[in-house]
């Protein structure tokens, strides 16, 4: 086990809440109410486009990340390492990370800033990253790792299935060296399958398909789904990326005390749980109050399962992340 701690947590949603029929109103859309709520257990998000709040992805990130360095109680001239996990970036260049160092230290420092693109995954492999070059550099103590989504930002005014889904929201991890070797990171693993690079993603603004008036005519532009998902990905992935893990690091599903899993389908997380034999007691869904906020997911909920006391220092955590291209990632750590 790396002897590397979550020192502090922090999150950040932009303006109020907005119920499933506050959002058909707002957003001029209909979509399956009851499906929305029963079967993926989303009732109400943030969206700041919605609620005329004039903010974007860097501000979501650079206020998850001050809540985070509050919690930790250290300052942000102190952190070595910015990486900001996101696929729905400020700019394509330069990076969210170099926007929000540049908010939060305020000047030109010895200060390694980059982002993670990686889809819905990205929060979870940046987190493996981060630690890691905790680990083998003597010259960094802490780090900051941000998860972030603004995917409203790229949906199409018509796009009733984005809106009903998709919504605003950042959280933040402060790492720092410990030596507390009974607490740390145990380790990590990633997928990936790029042959499934086009089911869904923003296909547009990159050097393949600059936009154009032609691309705005034909509405091919922002959020597009090319292809229908499978409809049993991640009840298939997330048992298997689970049992990978538990091998490679010799662990048992029971000795995990609580599991993180990307809070896009509460009814998924519910199989997934009955498939690794474990109480739903020991997860924790938060889309009930932000709807799905891709990279910022997972770190927004383990912030949530630490204020509740559902995960206490002491605890093995098991997080599982995946999106689309296909990207997935898993992390064991101890609290």
């Amino acid at each position: 086990m790396l002897p590397i701690k979550i020192l502090g947590t922090g999150i950040y949603a932009p303006g109020k809440a907005i119920d499933n029929n506050e959002l058909k109103k707002l957003a001029a859309i209909d979509f399956d109410e009851e499906k929305t709520e029963k079967k993926l257990g989303i009732y109400r998000r943030h969206i700041a486009r919605l609620n005329n709040i004039k903010e974007t992805t860097a501000d979501f990130a650079t206020k998850a990340g001050e809540a985070a360095l509050a919690d930790a109680g250290i300052e942000a001239k102190d952190v070595g390492l910015i990486i900001v996990a996101t696929d729905t970036p400020e700019y394509i260049s330069p990076s969210t990370a170099i926007l929000v160092q540049g908010r939060l230290q305020g000047e030109e420092k010895w200060t390694a800033s980059f982002d993670v693109n990686a889809s819905c995954a990205s929060f979870s492999i940046a987190l493996d990253m981060a630690v890691y070059q905790l680990f083998s550099r003597n010259d960094l103590t802490n780090a900051l790792v941000i998860g972030v989504y603004n995917m409203p930002a790229f949906l199409r005014p018509d796009d009733a299935f984005g809106w009903s889904i998709f919504a605003d929201g950042a959280g933040a991890f402060v790492l720092q060296k410990s030596e507390n070797t009974e607490r740390g990171y145990i380790g990590g693993l990633q997928l990936t399958d790029g042959t499934q690079w086009d089911f869904i993603g923003i296909y547009s603004g990159g050097s393949r398909n600059p936009i154009t008036n032609e691309m705005l005519e034909k509405n091919e532009y922002g959020l597009q789904n090319l292809k229908p998902l499978p409809g049993d990905r991640n009840v298939r992935l997330w048992p298997w990326v689970a049992a990978k893990a538990f091998e490679k690091y010799n662990i048992k599903a029971h000795e995990i005390d609580h599991f993180l899993f990307t809070q896009i389908n509460r009814s998924v997380i519910e199989k997934v749980m009955e498939t690794l034999g474990q109480p739903l007691h020991k997860t924790t869904c938060i889309m009930q109050d932000y709807g799905y906020t891709g990279s910022g997911c997972i770190p927004m909920a383990f912030h949530h399962a630490v204020a509740q006391s559902r995960i206490r220092r002491g605890n093995k955590v098991m997080m599982i992340a995946s999106g689309a291209g296909l990207a997935v990632s898993c992390n064991l750590l101890v609290y």
